[in-house]
């Protein structure tokens, strides 16, 4: 009796150190979500499912399948007409506007539209997030010119956003995303405008992300070369829910297949520095 008590003592305490550990490593959870719109008929319907930090999946689905709403349901963009979300631990159903501004601090979305303010110079688009969480501007400075020279761009930060080209005004808005260090990163169709070139160089930027940063990354694609490309697990939008095809993958999954293109710089190199200058702007933020 007194080992089967002294084994309880053991094994209880790593049962719920287990459990918790488990779920302070969800980033993303949908447990029977379903999202309308107005009085029209559910686009999503049961969706449920867990995503862990650092995972990488792309997104697919026929046109109007509800792609582009499952990512708004996680950037919270879309309430869910019944079901619950959680982001990183937290219920997100009866969040306040400024609960919810405060979450998105964590997250950040690149369109395939790109989404950039003309009025702005590629330099000003890019820092102004840090801009809105009240960073000092010599801290700023530094960190876009480090991100515009990892995407390529660095010469074009005075410019106009709209005097670029397709691929570099995409450049351009993952830049903008990547800049806060966001924990999850969500792509819509983020490549649907780019050639064979430029779609393989903007996956490299966000494979780089994800093993680098350990950003969790869900890419929604009608690609299916991307996908063979880079094997990434698949979440699957059909008949109004979800399915995962391929086992779950974290930030240190490499990408197997056909060579990709890079023809910038390295981009490890300046991820190796981006990330000693988010840690330090991460212990003087005001």
């Amino acid at each position: 009796m007194a080992h089967f008590l002294f084994y309880v003592r053991l094994t209880i305490p790593c049962f719920f150190y287990t459990i918790f550990h488990m779920a302070d490593n969800t980033a993303i959870s949908f447990a029977n979500v379903g999202a309308r719109y107005d009085a029209g008929g559910e686009v999503l319907s049961d969706v449920s499912f867990n995503i862990s930090a650092g995972a990488f999946y792309f997104l697919s689905g026929a046109s109007g399948a509800g792609k582009t709403t499952l990512l708004r349901l996680i950037y919270q963009l879309h309430k869910p007409c019944r079901g619950q979300i959680k982001l990183f631990g937290r219920i997100t159903n009866d969040m306040s506007r400024d609960d919810i501004a405060t979450l998105r601090h964590k997250m950040a979305i690149v369109f395939q539209e790109y989404s950039l303010l003309s009025h702005m110079s590629v330099f000003d688009n890019v820092a102004l997030p840090l801009r809105v969480r009240g960073l000092p501007e010599s801290k700023i400075k530094k960190l876009v010119i480090k991100v515009l020279e990892w995407v390529g761009l660095a010469k074009y930060a005075d410019a106009n956003p709209k005097t670029l080209s397709g691929g570099q005004q995409q450049r351009v808005s993952v830049a903008r995303a990547i800049i806060i260090q966001p924990a999850i990163l969500l792509a819509d169709e983020p490549t649907g405008n780019l050639d064979d070139e430029n779609a393989s160089r903007l996956m490299e930027l966000f494979v780089q992300m994800n093993k680098t940063f350990g950003t969790t990354i869900i890419l929604a694609t009608h690609s299916t070369k991307l996908m063979d490309t880079y094997k990434f697990p698949v979440i699957r939008v059909e008949n109004h829910r979800v399915k995962f095809i391929g086992g779950p993958t974290d930030s240190k999954t490499t990408t197997t297949g056909t060579a990709r293109i890079w023809r910038g710089p390295k981009p490890q190199n300046y991820f190796t520095e981006l990330s000693k200058q988010f840690d330090e702007i991460g212990n003087t933020q005001s």
